[in-house]
Parts: structure tokens; C-alpha cells; sequence
């Protein structure tokens, strides 16, 4: 068994300095990184450049055996497929439909004058708490009887989890 000792270590850096050399001499690469995509990985794909720094660091023997069994043994190395990765945007959802302000605000008129209050309150914006509480006010001063505005009023409030006024809007 073979400690490492710091003359072990600097002999140990010394050859694998020398076969990253021959390898990117090999491959026509002009630093260690252009050897990354000639070394293959078990999840597929081809090796992370900051997986060769912490293999070059951490287990030197390791990496040098896969250099000289993907590059250096080999007759002509060949590049290794990227791994496959989701394509950009494809988180997004594709039959979400976007409606300009008119168009929203022409179907929430459709759906006030039809009385359809789910559909109102998908379609309303929401509120903040002051702009409700403002509304509400100005409704109760101009003697009007809104319970959209009550209803919008609570939700805020509930959003901001005070149960008091929950218990309030359940009377």
C-alpha cells in the first residue's frame, strides 16, 4: 500500500500533468477542458469541466485512467454526444391563451352582466388591501351597495390570514 506523501502527491500531479499533455496534443485541443468531451460519464453524456478540476485535484489516478482509456488508448478518439436536456421554454404551458386588456375587460363585463361570479372573479384583477378599502368607502359614501367589493375586501384580508375578519365575513 502507497501513502501519499508529498513527494507522492507532486510525482502523482506530474503524470497526470503529462497525460492531460499528451491528450490534448492527441485530441488537437488547446487546454484541458477540450478533453471533456471525449470522456463519457455514466448518466450520459460527456464529463462536466468542473468534475475533470475535482477529478485532476481529488482522485488524479482515476482521471488519468479514464484519459488514457477514452483518449490516449484509443485510435482515433471520438466525441461523445451531449447529454439530451429539455428544451428551453418547455416548462411553459402551450394552450395558455393571452387576452389583451380590452379583450379582458370586455369578458368580465360579459361575465357581470351574466351574473357568473366564477367567472368574475377569475377574470377580475386583484386588489390590494388599499385600493379595496379605498372602494369600499367611496361606495359606502356614495350610499351603494357593493358586495363585489366585500367580497374582494375579504379575500385581501384573508390572504393576509387574519381570522378575526374571516369569522366577520362568514356572518
Amino acid at each position: 500500500m502507497q501513502q501519499n506523501t508529498p513527494s507522492n502527491k507532486m510525482k502523482n500531479l506530474h503524470e497526470i500533468e503529462d497525460i492531460i499533455a499528451k491528450a490534448i496534443k492527441k485530441v488537437g485541443g488547446r487546454k484541458e477542458n477540450d478533453l471533456c468531451r471525449f470522456i463519457p460519464m455514466t448518466s450520459g453524456g460527456y464529463m462536466h469541466h468542473f468534475t475533470l478540476k475535482k477529478l485532476k485535484v481529488r482522485s488524479p489516478e482515476q482521471l488519468g485512467s479514464l484519459i488514457e482509456k477514452f483518449i490516449i488508448n484509443t485510435e482515433k478518439p471520438s466525441s461523445v454526444t451531449p447529454k439530451s436536456r429539455a428544451a428551453r421554454g418547455s416548462r411553459k404551458k402551450r394552450d395558455n391563451l393571452q387576452f389583451t386588456r380590452n379583450q379582458l375587460e370586455r369578458m368580465l363585463t360579459i361575465a357581470r352582466m351574466a351574473g357568473d361570479k366564477e367567472m368574475v372573479a377569475i377574470l377580475a384583477p386583484k386588489k390590494s388591501l388599499a385600493s379595496c378599502k379605498r372602494d369600499l368607502i367611496s361606495s359606502i359614501r356614495h350610499n351603494r351597495l357593493e358586495p363585489d367589493l366585500w367580497n374582494a375586501y375579504v379575500e385581501c384580508m384573508n390572504s393576509i390570514n387574519n381570522p378575526q375578519l374571516s369569522e366577520l365575513a362568514s356572518v
